[in-house]
């Protein structure tokens, strides 16, 4: 049992998905500090200053007295939609780069392949001793008259 691990845990497909996990939720924390340090404080500032989604939520229960999320949070039931978008908007920036990504990744694989075709067509003839040998060969293999 242990070597069928060793085995699973060593394929390629396994470390692969490990490594993408890790990458992930660091790239995660770029979005979330994207977000919340560069875009955050632009939409705040276009907005009239002090703009903080974080911050909005409405009330579900009489008990909520406080003015900031994690206080209300504290307090009682609450409808945290200023979260949501904050949410919503690391999520459209992080599919908006995932899209750019892999626009660029295809755009190189079409490259490489361009470049392989191009690569294929502008082959060199073979030298004059191949091409005599071919000529040999495909003679001896014509029917005889």
């Amino acid at each position: 049992m242990l070597n069928e691990f060793k085995q699973f845990i060593a394929r390629g497909n396994v470390m692969d998905l490990a490594v993408g996990v890790i990458i992930g939720a660091a790239f995660s924390k770029i979005v979330d500090s994207v977000v919340n340090d560069l875009v955050m404080p632009v939409v705040g500032a276009l907005t009239g200053g002090g703009f903080d989604f974080s911050n909005y939520f409405l009330v579900l229960s009489g008990n909520v007295t406080a003015t900031t999320l994690a206080q209300a949070r504290e307090q009682g039931a609450i409808f945290a939609y200023g979260n949501f978008i904050t949410v919503f908007i690391n999520f459209l920036i992080l599919a908006w780069i995932i899209f750019m990504m892999i626009k660029g990744v295809n755009k190189l694989r079409a490259s490489v392949e361009r470049d392989k075709r191009e690569g294929k067509e502008e082959q060199a003839p073979p030298p004059a001793d191949v091409q005599l040998l071919t000529e040999i060969r495909d003679l001896l293999r014509a029917p005889r008259v």
